[in-house]
């Protein structure tokens, strides 16, 4: 097994950064005072990509909404427990489901890539990787898994849109 790298004291990991980053904010943080039932009754399912800044591309503001996301903005079994909480305990009544072009999902091989992990790691993956090909679909099968959940009441304002991440601008799927 090889040796883990050790880091030199000069050397910062991007955590210790990001630990630093929160002493400062948090020097001058002032607790705004809401709880945890967002302002616009609004969750929203998106993917985990760092190209998507959710709050500035939606005009959300802190408070605002519940934002769940994962790899492929997928709703899984996971998915619709923090839908159901955000519904059920938290107030939220309106599903936003956003996936977005050149998502790293999209065309990716599922059985190669679960495959390659088995080999590397001595076990197959017991959960799906929600790879696909056709993003229009993936939004409508995710609008159906929110819809057809009997966990979650207010389906009646659920929907799917793609992100662009080119220009930023969201294009709405039908059902």
């Amino acid at each position: 097994m090889p040796k883990p790298k050790t880091k030199t004291k000069t050397e910062d990991s991007v955590t210790d950064r990001l630990v630093a980053a929160n002493r400062t904010y948090s020097a001058g943080f002032t607790d705004p005072g809401m709880d945890a039932r967002p302002v616009q009754k609004l969750a929203v399912v998106a993917c985990m990509d760092a190209r998507l800044d959710l709050f500035a591309a939606l005009g959300l503001d802190l408070g605002d909404s519940h934002l769940i996301r994962n790899a492929g903005g997928v709703v899984t079994d996971d998915t619709i427990r923090s839908l159901t909480i955000s519904q059920r305990a938290l107030g939220t009544r309106s599903v936003v489901l956003i996936h977005h072009t050149g998502c790293g999902l999209q065309g990716l091989s599922e059985d190669e890539f679960r495959g390659e992990l088995e080999r590397e790691v001595g076990v197959r993956p017991s959960w799906a990787l929600e790879t696909f090909n056709d993003i229009d679909q993936d939004v409508r099968q995710s609008m159906a898994r929110v819809r057809n959940s009997p966990f979650i009441p207010h389906t009646d304002d659920v929907r799917g849109f793609v992100f662009d991440v080119h220009t930023g601008s969201l294009r709405e799927i039908d059902a």
